[in-house]
């Protein structure tokens, strides 16, 4: 798989992105375009379902270079993150070093603290170019899930793509890897991680470019249909639910509506559907009976007149 050139322009970065059904602002394009001609991190922040993620997956399948994905959580540390030594290989390296006779403690330990017995977490794997040369793609995804030490120790990668193994000595990039770093800002990042960033808030979508995702990721709907979910959801977004709906979920109750031949929305549907586009219980009591009815009798008035 021979990789892609990197583009050349924001257009280029626009169009890169719209290959993969991606529609992108400009700004989110601009950002993108300036990190990966500036080789700087890219930091995206915004609510949960609005495209983050998607953005170094798309990132990966274009310009044809490996992804490595870095899922962060609570309590991850460098064992999980980075690496961590293949202990049973070198108990076993031990025991046959010894049944040999040939139990030379300088040695040894030089052995087995060697690459061979090395096993490569995704931050240290993203510091390795593939075989034709190319720098991979690394999503170091929710890192607001993250504790604070786990962000302090990712200065060093973000700063001089490289980490340090007290065993083996500094492994640095020979190529920096593209890193996408994400945040549903559950709590905030440190200015010393954001400051080796460039950084984009990724908002919600506008009705006009909602519906234009949707041609993209659903273009089975029925045009009426797509319309009518845009601005229903447009209307939820204006409410003061707990957890509004992001792209994802527009595009899962697309996907429900077409798996029960729907080609236009109904209060009685709407109800019963709910619960792939809104994920708390409190927010579907919400909307669920007569708040369903006004939204919808709003949605049908709207493209009844456009």
């Amino acid at each position: 798989m021979e990789m892609v050139k990197l583009p050349k322009s924001i257009d280029d970065t626009a169009a890169l992105l719209a290959s993969a059904d991606y529609v992108a602002e400009r700004s989110l394009a601009t950002a993108l375009f300036l990190a990966l001609k500036m080789e700087r991190p890219l930091f995206l922040e915004g609510e949960a379902g609005v495209g983050k993620t998607e953005i170094a997956k798309v990132l990966a399948s274009t310009l044809k270079r490996r992804l490595v994905r870095l899922q962060c959580y609570e309590g991850l540390d460098i064992s999980s993150a980075v690496y961590e030594w293949n202990y049973p290989r070198q108990m076993i390296e031990i025991r046959l070093a010894e049944a040999a006779g040939k139990a030379d403690r300088k040695k040894l330990g030089q052995d087995i603290f060697s690459a061979e017995f090395l096993i490569k977490r995704p931050l240290l794997q993203a510091l390795e170019a593939s075989a034709d040369g190319a720098a991979p793609v690394l999503l170091i995804d929710e890192l607001d899930r993250t504790d604070e030490p786990f962000e302090a120790y990712l200065l060093e990668v973000l700063s001089d793509y490289q980490v340090s193994i007290p065993e083996l000595g500094t492994i640095k990039a020979d190529k920096p890897p593209i890193v996408i770093i994400t945040s549903n800002r559950t709590r905030e990042i440190h200015d010393a991680v954001k400051r080796r960033c460039l950084y984009h808030w990724v908002d919600y979508p506008d009705a006009a470019r909602e519906l234009d995702i949707l041609r993209r990721k659903a273009p089975g709907a029925a045009e009426r249909l797509s319309l009518e979910i845009v601005a229903f959801v447009q209307r939820l977004r204006k409410m003061d639910l707990f957890k509004l709906p992001g792209v994802a979920e527009t595009i899962d109750w697309t996907n429900a509506l077409m798996a029960l031949d729907q080609l236009s929305l109904d209060a009685h549907t709407v109800n019963d559907t709910l619960g792939a586009l809104l994920k708390y219980q409190d927010d579907i009591g919400r909307v669920r009976g007569s708040e369903a009815e006004r939204l919808l009798s709003e949605v049908k008035a709207e493209i009844a007149t456009a």
